[in-house]
């Protein structure tokens, strides 16, 4: 369609209008599309959301006007049309989509208040959850609350089956557009249903959700999207713990989520009791919220700043994160593996990270299954750069450093042993016989070299410094 792809609009509008469009602001982008020419008439059209004049909108849509109106997409107007919904280009995996979901609300400040059964476009989160899934080829795979099935249209890239559910129709009814508008290498097959009730009794490779996951009370008055009609954060647990029941050995839940932190309860201990025995968890705080901030972005969200009653549902919202002993929430990853064991990993990590970061928590699992022993043979990760710290012209360095340049970007404050140990990890000595040259060289008990040194050994390997040959 005109050149109507990502690059090609980043082109068009530039750095600050594309920056601007991110904030729900069309001023700069107008400014920058005032041509006439088809891909303007279409980013004026569909992204910005302007009426464009019946003409142009024939000349950027050949044939098409009249069957968008027909569809529910365009509205005509005497000389001009006008979009009824939200159609995107989206590049990923080295693929160009397009997107359809509902207008992007609240552009330029305006009041718009969404409907409850509105179908959300593509966000920060659903890139995210995208950027986390694992893309190894598979089976089957389960897109569980599709949206507008943005994941879905990923999945069909690398999997043999997709099946995609959700509990409102009309969002299947654009997952199942975008899925005929891209053409998608595989069979998507959507079910309407809650949650898990669709696939009862089917197992898949690798779940990938964004459930609405949203901390509220639970009200009548929802916005499917985001409001399971569940109390605080019981629909992210019921998920992981009735995911492993829908997974094929070796399988893959992944789902991005936000968290309760509640008042003298540590948050990892409260997400490791929800994993069932037989799972492995990996699991990453990204971010901390507090209640306050919390409430704003989400009334924000649903159009409601600065309406009549914004007061009283802010007030009402925080008076239940009181009452509810909430004191903050936590947004990030929660990584299930169904390998018959029961490993357990939170970590906070609010830091930069390389994104895609799948290859990163694939590589995470794998470490944790990676026995080390005195005669494994280990390599230092390629990435891996040691830094010192000190004053200048010192003879020895205060501090060393070890610090990976990709995947969690991890750092690591190391002695002098565990320094050597990382820069003699060439796969071709064992840890023993590396650990036994150290300590001849550093004028230090061999056995003791090893004992202390064994379980460094296996850090390194669980934090991703040393992988094994």
């Amino acid at each position: 369609m005109a050149g109507f792809t990502y690059d090609g609009v980043a082109e068009v509008l530039g750095p600050v209008a594309q920056a601007a469009l991110a904030r729900n602001e069309t001023t700069p982008g107008l400014r920058r599309t005032t041509g006439g020419w088809p891909l303007e008439t279409l980013i004026r059209l569909f992204l910005l959301q302007a009426p464009v004049e019946l003409a142009a909108a024939q000349r950027a849509l050949p044939g098409l006007v009249d069957q968008l109106v027909a569809e529910g997409f365009l509205e005509r107007a005497v000389g001009e049309v006008a979009a009824l919904l939200d159609v995107r280009p989206y590049a990923a995996d080295d693929q160009h989509l397009w997107v359809a979901s509902d207008l992007t609300p609240g552009l330029d400040g305006g009041a718009s208040r969404v409907g409850p059964d509105h179908v959300l476009g593509i966000s920060s989160a659903s890139t995210s959850l995208a950027q986390l899934t694992i893309r190894d080829p598979v089976e089957r795979s389960l897109d569980l609350g599709t949206g507008c099935g943005v994941q879905a249209l990923h999945l069909a890239g690398h999997s043999a089956t997709v099946v995609a559910t959700d509990v409102n129709r009309r969002a299947l009814w654009l997952a199942r557009f975008n899925a005929a508008l891209n053409e998608v290498p595989a069979a998507v097959d959507f079910r309407e249903g809650s949650f898990f009730e669709p696939v009862a009794g089917e197992r898949f490779d690798l779940i990938a959700t964004n459930p609405p996951f949203v901390i509220s009370p639970a009200t009548d008055e929802r916005l499917v999207y985001r409001d399971s009609g569940l109390p605080g954060d019981r629909v992210v647990e019921d998920i992981v713990r009735g995911a492993p029941d829908h997974l094929a050995d070796g399988g893959w839940c992944q789902v991005l989520a936000n968290w309760v932190i509640a008042r003298g309860v540590p948050w990892d201990e409260r997400l490791a009791g929800w994993v069932p025995e037989g799972t492995d968890a990996y699991v990453v705080q990204r971010e901390v919220v507090d209640p306050a901030a919390y409430v704003e972005l989400w009334l924000k969200d649903a159009g409601l700043h600065g309406s009549v009653d914004y007061l009283v549902r802010y007030d009402t919202w925080l008076s239940w994160f009181e009452e509810q002993r909430i004191e903050a929430v936590g947004f990030g990853w929660i990584n299930l593996h169904r390998t018959g064991s029961s490993g357990r990993e939170l970590l906070e990590w609010p830091y930069d990270v390389e994104q895609p970061i799948a290859p990163a928590i694939r590589d995470w699992a794998r470490a944790a299954a990676t026995p080390v022993d005195l005669d494994a043979r280990l390599i230092a990760r390629t990435d891996v750069r040691q830094e010192t710290l000190g004053p200048p012209g010192a003879e020895d360095p205060e501090t060393v450093l070890l610090r990976q340049q990709r995947g969690f970007r991890r750092a690591r404050r190391a002695d002098t042993v565990e320094a050597a140990l990382v820069g003699a990890c060439d796969g071709e000595l064992t840890v023993g016989q590396i650990l036994d040259a150290i300590a001849q060289l550093l004028g230090l008990d061999p056995a003791g070299t090893r004992e202390r040194y064994l379980p460094v050994a296996r850090e390194l390997v669980a934090e991703g410094f040393l992988t094994a040959r």
